[in-house]
C-alpha cells in the first residue's frame, strides 16, 4: 500500500492542525486516511478533503464517534467540505483505489 508523506497533501497547515485536532477529539482510536486529488494532486482551492476513517484490527466494524465527527467537521471554520467513510462500508474495489494513494492523517 503506497502511503504518501504527508507533506503531499494539498493542505494549508492550519487546516491539517484543525483536522487532526477534531480526529483526535471525535474518533481517538481510529486510523484516519485522507485521499483523493488533495493527495494524488490536481486540487483545487474549492477541493473537498477526502477521508476514510479505519479500526485497527476489525477493519470490517465501524468506527466510534463517526457521527460527531461528521457533525464537528460540518460546524468547523473549514473553508472546504470535508467527506467522511468509514472503510468497513466500502466495497473492496473503491477500497484497491483508496489503497494506491493515501497519506495517513491519524496512525
Amino acid at each position: 500500500m503506497p502511503a504518501h508523506e504527508l507533506s503531499t497533501l494539498e493542505l494549508a497547515p492550519r487546516h491539517l492542525q484543525l483536522v487532526q485536532a477534531l480526529l483526535r477529539q471525535h474518533t481517538p482510536g481510529a486510523e484516519v486516511w485522507a485521499y483523493g486529488s488533495r493527495v494524488t494532486g490536481g486540487a483545487q482551492a474549492c477541493s473537498d478533503l477526502d477521508l476514510v476513517l479505519r479500526q485497527p484490527g476489525a477493519l470490517d466494524q465501524t468506527v466510534p464517534g463517526w457521527a460527531s465527527l461528521v457533525g464537528a467537521l460540518q460546524d468547523s471554520l473549514l473553508p472546504i467540505s470535508v467527506d467522511v467513510h468509514q472503510w468497513s462500508q466500502l466495497p473492496p474495489a473503491f477500497q484497491r483505489n483508496i489503497e494506491a494513494g493515501y497519506v495517513v492523517l491519524q496512525p
